[in-house]
Order: structure tokens, then sequence, then C-alpha cells
């Protein structure tokens, strides 16, 4: 070499350079480390799914359950008065007085069973604005009272719960 030459690089050696601490020796088993959490996040992803399907199903008998129940307090409430109907039909002696007291006090049981369940009657005094949210005219009668007022209630009419169960049935007054 002459004096003045530039020297040349060292070569390169010949073994793979050193890798950074604390990671993985080789591309084998960084894939091995990556099909390891595969699986249990798959794992865990069909373990979600049957506890979310779980949840659903239960879900779905509980409310099949509330329907085919939901009227078992209310029927139970009503057995009172059926009993009082049936001694009323095993009293063939009875005078038409007694039948009469008999007939009022199943009413009252009667009404109370529907009281204790929110049924609440719909008996509109006469005068009162028609509201066909709640009133079912049957027919317009020419009346002394102010137009699109009730005359007279033909059947009462009940709610549940401010839900019309059944309109009343009434007749109201018609333009003068």
């Amino acid at each position: 070499m002459q004096p003045n030459e530039p020297t040349p690089p060292d070569p390169v050696p010949a073994t793979p350079a050193a890798e950074p601490a604390g990671a993985p020796a080789s591309a084998e088993q960084r894939l091995a480390e990556l099909e390891a959490k595969h699986a249990e996040m798959a794992d865990a992803y069909l373990r979600a799914k049957a506890e979310a399907e779980n949840t659903r199903r239960r879900a779905e008998e509980e409310i099949a359950k509330a329907r085919k129940y939901a009227v078992e307090a209310f029927a139970e409430s009503l057995l009172p008065v059926r009993d009082s109907l049936e001694a009323a039909i095993a009293t063939p002696n009875a005078t038409p007085e007694q039948m009469l007291e008999g007939v009022h006090a199943t009413l009252r049981q009667l009404v109370q069973a529907l009281e204790r369940h929110k049924v609440v009657e719909v008996n509109p005094p006469a005068g009162t604005r028609f509201d066909p949210h709640q009133h079912q005219a049957i027919s317009v009668v020419p009346s002394d009272q102010e137009a699109n007022t009730i005359v007279a209630v033909l059947q009462k009419g009940y709610l549940i719960a401010d839900r019309v169960l059944r309109p009343a049935l009434v007749t109201v007054a018609g333009a003068k």
C-alpha cells in the first residue's frame, strides 16, 4: 500500500448481529408466542359468546314465565268472588232480600279485587266533555247541554294503569 492510499474498511463479520435484550431469539419463537396469544383470545371470545347466549336464554325464559303467570295475582283476588257466587247458588231457599244483600257483598268483593289491580272505572257524569280516548259515542242526541258533552252513560268503561281496557259507551249532546 502506498502511504497516501486510504485503508480499506474492515470486512463485515459473518455472524448475525446481536438482538436487543428481551426480544425473541427467532421468528419461530415470535410466531409461537402470537399463536398462543391468538388461542387465548379465541378461547376468551368463545367463553364470552357462550355467556351472552346463556344470559339471553335465561332472560327469554324469565319473560315467558312472567307472561304465563302474569294474571296469577289477579286470578287469586277473584277467587273469593267466585266462592260467593257459588255459595249463593247453593242456597236455594234464600229470600230475595238475602239474595240482593249477597249480590251487593259480592259486587263489593269484585270492586275491591279490581281496585287492587289498578282497574279503574270510567263512569263520567252527565255534562262531562266527551273524550274519544276514554269514551265511545253510541249516538248523538239533541239536548239542552253544551254540544259534545256526555248526556248518559250506557255502559261503564275501565282503565288499567292509565290504559283503556274498555271505553265507556255514552250518548253525546249534538250541536244546537
